[in-house]
């Protein structure tokens, strides 16, 4: 199956789950043994990303507070262990950087679907 690692890798590390690659562009820091499917299928990348938006028209004093504020917990020795310890890298930036994450991924995704000629059901 394919699961992202913080849900996953307890059970990879307890010796339950056999993980045979990870489908990040690079190896997990926390798996680092785990080759990555791009070692096999050369340009193969499927991230899982989680992110926070806030609604249309909320104001932009707002959305830069809340983005520092966020980002500064990211930096958080603390918390960036934890996530490292899940298999996560934490993605700090502006949201217009984030916009352009979103952005890409769509158009990478829409490729797929298209080549592959899915249909909605």
């Amino acid at each position: 199956m394919f699961d992202p690692l913080p849900s996953s890798i307890a059970h990879i590390k307890a010796g339950k789950l056999r993980a045979l690659a990870v489908t990040t562009a690079m190896r997990s820091e926390a798996l680092p043994d785990i080759p990555t499917v791009g070692e096999f299928l050369p340009g193969y990348e499927a991230s899982t990303w989680f992110g926070l938006r806030a609604p249309k028209n909320t104001p932009a004093d707002i959305i830069d507070k809340l983005n520092k504020e966020i980002n500064a917990g990211l930096a958080d020795p603390k918390l960036k262990a934890r996530l490292a310890d899940l298999g996560g890298t934490p993605l700090v930036g502006s949201p217009s950087e984030f916009g352009k994450l979103i952005t890409e991924d769509i158009g990478k995704w829409a490729k797929v679907i298209k080549f592959a000629d899915i249909k909605p059901e």
